[in-house]
């Protein structure tokens, strides 16, 4: 007998059914990777095998004596209770009986004494003491302090507990829904490996790609109310799920043109309904009603970046820069860092070691305790927040948008409301729909719908991935590499920082910001890592108050051997540059050869003259720099 599984489940709650008798079966040991589209059902179908939705037909079946465990998508928004009690929620009468023994073990009387001891009969007799180890164990293990309160953790610790909480029991089955969202990447990889080892089956949604690479045996699709399972790796899937696409396109297209000539013949004259066939009408009608229950597949996303007038050259510029807490506690500690327009710049690093602090300070929202940071000028700066604090869940994503706006401009032109809500594939009736009845990754495009509506030469991204779905994502990165401005992001989505940034800003919890040139797994390759994972006997580093950024040509010097991907990408860029600074100065000089230039008025006469010596500087340096590249290519 299968361990999970599904049998025909149904499940509307629209025009078109979410599950439309669908089927699914897990064996232990896999790890299966449900995909699809945002606001298919993914998370609605894992809420029906965990039983906190009901069908409206079909069956899920568990084999007996199997434990199901889950965790959720959503974090806690205001849970008071300590991590330890959110564990330990998993034994719900050993938690209870616990809570009671610690009560009473204060009270010295002698009713709560005969209590006490009726209490721990009853721990020892559902194994109370153990279970109170492996949830103390397991918090241990993760790093967390259990007497720590859920709403005074960040989201990366409340998903560590929430994890916690859903492998402490030993479960048969587990299922996670988007498991990596506000993890940072050494949790990320410590989860990957936690789960390699898990013996029962694993049922996961997620689109963190390499997360899905490394796990799954087996990528389930939910498309169109129906589960599609493809035996393969996700590079397979991908492969598989292109040609699966364009056959059942054929097949459409060859469906549509044989009822086209069905309706043809349908629509002749007078002499030809007299002997029509009427096997072939009633043939005719079944093709209108299959064509009539046919369900498209959604489009894709269709949005750009709005721009803003460009920002100065120069978009920040830091100098021996820190900042600590009133409380003398140093997050950012003599940073030197320059960030210039058109930089890709990702941000990495463990929860806690000050990545939003670094962005405020970087944006001027936080002042320097010490040192000088010195902010560019023309800044327009446009902001994605993780946990989508900026949407109001009680109004419509209509409202969360327009705000009583009928048409907004984009790039220049103005779109309706409406119009620009169904580039992010918000449908018109889905637009005038409450927020708060939104699956995570419908509230993340209404974020990213609400960011591209405002004009912007800096972005600013924290945590853009969590939810979106794998069409969407790449949609994001290459907006992002073609935009013209600066953008910034803190991301654990490994291939996400490889796909887009030019730059590598690695907080390591001490203080320092060091840079790298490329993406995340350039750093990895430069030997890059967390503090988390060097060893424990490693030699310590010195105190002697370290450096926070080194010049990033001495940290990320590229060997002689090979030029780095920053340097590359401007070493190809160059050819073009120079091209163009040599019409501009031939232009200028043209204009200063002319019998009347020096006729005309002083002030005039200089500007051109300063305007053709800044073009001959500037033309001399790419020069410069294209020789030096070009040498050190050829090495």
């Amino acid at each position: 007998m299968a361990l999970l599984s599904l049998d025909e489940i149904s499940l509307a709650f629209g025009v078109h059914p979410l599950l439309d008798k669908a089927s699914l079966i897990i064996e232990r040991g896999e790890r299966v990777c449900l995909l699809g589209r945002n606001g298919e059902g993914k998370s609605t179908l894992l809420k029906v095998i965990s039983g906190d939705v009901t069908p409206d037909g079909g069956q899920v079946q568990l084999e007996d004596g199997a434990r199901l465990a889950v965790l959720p998508q959503n974090l806690p928004s205001d849970d008071t209770r300590t991590a330890y009690e959110v564990v330990a929620e998993a034994f719900p009468e050993a938690a209870r009986l616990l809570a009671e023994f610690h009560e009473l073990s204060q009270h010295t009387d002698e009713a709560s004494l005969n209590k006490l001891m009726k209490v721990q009969e009853r721990l020892e007799a559902v194994d109370g003491w153990r279970l109170d180890q492996k949830v103390s164990g397991i918090l241990a293990q993760y790093r967390v302090d259990p007497d720590q309160r859920l709403n005074t953790l960040s989201g990366g610790w409340q998903r560590r507990v929430l994890l916690a909480k859903a492998l402490v029991a030993e479960p048969d089955v587990l299922m996670l829904d988007e498991p990596t969202n506000h993890l940072d990447v050494p949790a990320i990889a410590w989860l990957e490996e936690a789960l390699g080892q898990f013996r029962g089956a694993i049922l996961f949604v997620s689109h963190d790609r390499a997360f899905v690479r490394r796990m799954a045996t087996r990528v389930v699709e939910l498309d169109r109310g129906q589960l599609i399972s493809f035996a393969a790796s996700y590079d397979k899937y991908l492969e598989l799920k292109e040609k699966a696409l364009e056959e059942e396109e054929r097949q459409n297209a060859l469906f549509d043109k044989r009822l086209k000539q069905e309706e043809a013949w349908i629509r002749q004259g007078i002499k030809a309904r007299r002997t029509r066939n009427m096997g072939r009408v009633r043939a005719l009608k079944a093709m209108r009603e299959e064509r009539r229950m046919r369900r498209e597949r959604g489009g894709t996303a269709s949005f750009a970046v709005e721009d803003a007038a460009r920002s100065g050259r120069l978009v920040v510029e830091a100098v021996d820069a820190g900042f600590a807490y009133p409380n003398g506690k140093t997050i950012i500690d003599e940073m030197n860092l320059t960030i210039m327009r058109g930089d890709k710049i990702g941000l990495v690093g463990e929860n806690g070691t000050g990545k939003t602090t670094l962005v405020k300070l970087l944006l001027g929202d936080l002042e320097a305790t010490e040192g000088k940071i010195r902010l560019g000028t023309n800044r327009e700066v446009a902001y994605f927040d993780q946990l989508r604090g900026e949407l109001d869940l009680s109004a419509t994503a209509l409202d969360n948008l327009a705000q009583g706006r009928e048409y907004i401009e984009i790039n220049g032109q103005q779109k309706h409301v409406l119009g620009y809500l169904q580039e992010f594939l918000f449908s018109p009736a889905r637009a005038r729909s409450p927020v708060s009845v939104f699956s995570g990754g419908e509230r993340a495009r209404l974020m990213l719908a609400k960011l591209f509506s405002k004009p912007a030469n800096i972005l600013v991204l924290d945590e853009p991935t969590n939810d979106l779905d794998v069409e969407t994502l790449e949609l994001l990165e290459s907006q992002l590499v073609n935009f013209g401005g600066t953008v910034i992001v803190i991301s654990h989505d490994r291939e996400f920082l490889d796909n887009v940034v030019t730059d590598t800003l690695v907080l390591d919890g001490s203080g320092r910001v060091q840079e790298f040139v490329g993406g995340y797994s350039d750093w990895r390759d430069q030997g890059g890592m967390f503090p988390s994972e060097k060893p424990a006997d490693a030699e310590p580093a010195k105190t002697d108050k370290p450096k926070a950024v080194q010049k990033p040509v001495e940290v990320a010097k590229p060997k002689a051997a090979k030029l780095s991907y920053k340097f590359r990408l401007e070493l190809e860029k160059l050819p073009a540059r120079i091209e163009e600074l040599e019409g501009e100065v031939a232009a200028v000089q043209e204009t200063v050869s002319g019998p009347d230039f020096y006729s005309q008025p002083a002030d005039e006469v200089a500007r051109v003259l300063a305007r053709l010596s800044a073009c001959e500087q500037e033309l001399e340096e790419a020069i410069a720099r294209w020789m030096e590249l070009e040498e050190l290519a050829g090495q």
